[in-house]
């Protein structure tokens, strides 16, 4: 009995040892981060429960509550905080070559776990949710990418492979509009030719000079 006595403390140090440690700051942020995504990718914005994200992040229910007062507020965190931004196109000396790096950089993002899910939700929404998110999905994505690529195409104009007039608000919704056309309306993949597809049969007939 008192060689068994001795090994409980040994035994209830190795227990504590073996639990997860709790999570706290970025790392708990990040968890619940992806905890909300991976929920949104496979049940769906309807499936999505506070409560269980705060299960899968290995958190309370109040920790959740704490820092956003409802899912929406969380899943716009969660896309807000994965989905890369979209920078400056380098100078390349080729419109094409410009254009075709950005959007292939648009369509590794809808690729991943954030575009996965970004993907569910605007599938899964009518259109008085889709409100929601809407002011989000266009502050962050939609018009970032606008911008980049007026940039393309004023640069384009200036080295004379983009017709003059061609760097237009209309012209630069193209490209974005085609990629949320084919993810939301058609709800097919962006396959891995579909960034050329998108630069050689309809940006670049539109904008030759």
């Amino acid at each position: 009995m008192a060689a068994l006595a001795a090994l409980c403390p040994v035994k209830a140090a190795a227990e504590v040892l073996s639990r997860p440690a709790r999570r706290r700051g970025k790392e708990l942020e990040q968890a619940i981060f992806e905890a909300a995504l991976d929920q949104l990718t496979s049940g769906g914005f309807a499936r999505l429960t506070m409560e269980g994200v705060a299960g899968a992040a290995r958190t309370g229910k109040a920790a959740l509550y704490r820092r956003w007062a409802s899912k929406v507020e969380l899943v716009i965190d969660a896309l807000d905080s994965t989905l890369p931004r979209p920078s400056d196109t380098p100078d390349l000396g080729s419109t094409r070559s410009e254009l075709l790096l950005l959007i292939e950089g648009f369509t590794a993002a809808m690729g991943s776990r954030a575009g996965a899910a970004m993907n569910a939700l605007m599938s899964e929404l009518d259109h008085e949710q889709a409100e929601l998110f809407k002011d989000f999905i266009t502050r962050r994505v939609i018009e970032p990418t606008k911008g980049t690529i007026l940039d393309i195409l004023r640069r384009g104009a200036g080295r004379g492979d983009v017709r003059p007039g061609a760097a237009t608000p209309l012209v630069a919704d193209v490209a974005p509009a085609m990629l949320m056309y084919r993810v939301k309306t058609c709800g097919r993949e962006i396959g891995a030719n579909f960034a050329v597809e998108l630069v050689d049969e309809v940006m670049m007939p539109l904008i030759r000079a």
